[in-house]
């Protein structure tokens, strides 16, 4: 069931569970994240950032939208982190039912008037928004960028910012970082600053960055009030570490039916913890 990010997290807010956004970089991720998220009854979101976008191009995308179609879960399409009108554009042509704007870096009147060019684009296509304010660190091992250091959302600004741009929901930054955390490198989640803004915008919220941080603050997090946490790194790591234990088990071994079973086995069970972590198994049936 193929839906926009609006009228997915909608449902979300108003039953207090977040819906997890796994960055699917290939045919065997994909495979693995529909097959769990159907196997937990739970809605899900399936991005791809640009860089990803221009690797896997269009034919990935059909793939997605097909699954979506073909199951009895809500999913979204989304693009992550888009980062010029070209890439949204293209996104949009392709199928996705929503596209992120990330002008968080350029001054806030600039990241104002970006996303309000986006939501005219989008919106009329019936495709979701999502802008992001403050920045999101990063760790030095994703695709997905950030900055060294965080400029977390000042919940004042983030009314204002809602307001004028019309976005359907808003990335915030609160402390998290993509990538995996290296060992010297301790994420510490600002819920204060969560709870500021939860009580001062009205549309959903998202988490950037959500692999490796731990499990009670995110909990936590749900609780106060996100609806979409981003997960790349996790599932990737923990399938392509699989796919090497295969191949080194195996070196005979050439063909993908052969390959690839385990490690689509040991993404799901990162993809089923995160559904239930975030509190999204079983809210399917709240769709239909």
């Amino acid at each position: 069931m193929l839906m926009n990010m609006k009228d997915l997290l909608k449902v979300a807010k108003e039953n207090g569970f977040a819906v997890p956004a796994f960055n699917i970089g290939s045919e065997q991720l994909l495979k693995a994240v529909i097959q769990e998220s159907v196997a937990q009854n739970a809605p899900v979101i399936l991005e791809l950032s640009p860089d990803e976008l221009r690797f896997v191009e269009e034919s990935l995308i059909q793939a997605m939208i097909y699954e979506a179609k073909r199951v009895d879960i809500p999913v979204v399409i989304h693009l992550d982190h888009g980062d010029e009108m070209g890439i949204v554009e293209r996104a949009i042509a392709a199928g996705f039912t929503s596209v992120m704007i990330d002008a968080s870096k350029v001054p806030y009147e600039e990241n104002i008037k970006i996303s309000q060019e986006v939501v005219a684009l989008a919106h009329p296509k019936n495709v979701s928004v999502e802008a992001e304010l403050g920045t999101i660190g990063i760790t030095g091992n994703s695709i997905e960028g950030g900055t060294k250091d965080v400029i977390y959302t000042d919940p004042s600004q983030a009314k204002d910012f809602v307001d004028k741009t019309g976005v359907d929901t808003l990335a915030v930054a609160i402390g998290t970082a993509h990538g995996i955390y290296p060992s010297d490198m301790k994420p510490e989640l600002r819920l204060d600053i969560l709870e500021e803004i939860k009580n001062t915008v009205n549309i959903p919220l998202v988490l950037h960055g959500g692999s490796s941080n731990k499990d009670e603050e995110i909990s936590k997090a749900v609780e106060i009030g996100v609806q979409k946490i981003n997960i790349s790194s996790d599932i990737k790591v923990a399938f392509y570490e699989k796919t090497r234990e295969v191949l080194s088990a195996h070196p005979e071994y050439r063909e993908p039916l052969e390959i690839y079973p385990e490690p689509i086995k040991a993404c799901r069970e990162v993809v089923s913890n995160k559904i239930r972590l975030f509190k999204a198994n079983n809210k399917a049936n709240l769709y239909k």
